[in-house]
């Protein structure tokens, strides 16, 4: 499964691979602790996510099957006109084994998430002076 963690202060956001079974349970909005993904002393919140074939996660609809649902606005679909209403294919709100991806913000950052963004950046600098 992979974990995308976003940085409200900074903007930034990085992406870790992880074999999380304990988020398999957890719903949008839940708040867990860093030490799931290996980034003790941080507390995350689970904003969103998709599952293995692109169908989004969305908040207001209960447990972790997919469901057709009559959509105007929000995650899973953006109407090119104002009041224009889709029926489309999304995701419920918990984390189940199908999801592929889980996005969350830090809602409070430790040291290990600190290190975490800047491993990356100094990597992504490396890249750019080889390259």
């Amino acid at each position: 499964m992979k974990v995308v963690i976003s940085d409200p202060s900074t903007g930034k956001s990085r992406q870790i691979e992880t074999e999380a079974e304990n988020l398999i349970g957890k719903k949008i909005g839940d708040i867990i602790d860093g030490n799931v993904l290996g980034l003790p002393g941080t507390l995350l919140k689970i904003t969103g996510g998709s599952d293995s074939d692109g169908f989004p996660m969305r908040p207001d609809l209960e447990g972790t099957g997919r469901k057709k649902l009559l959509l105007a606005s929000g995650p899973g679909y953006r109407p090119e006109k104002k009041g224009v209403k889709r029926r489309k294919l999304v995701r419920g709100n918990t984390i189940s084994p199908e999801i592929a991806q889980v996005n969350c913000k830090i809602v409070r950052a430790g040291e290990s998430v600190k290190k975490l963004f800047e491993e990356q950046d100094k990597e992504k600098q490396e890249e750019k002076t080889e390259g």
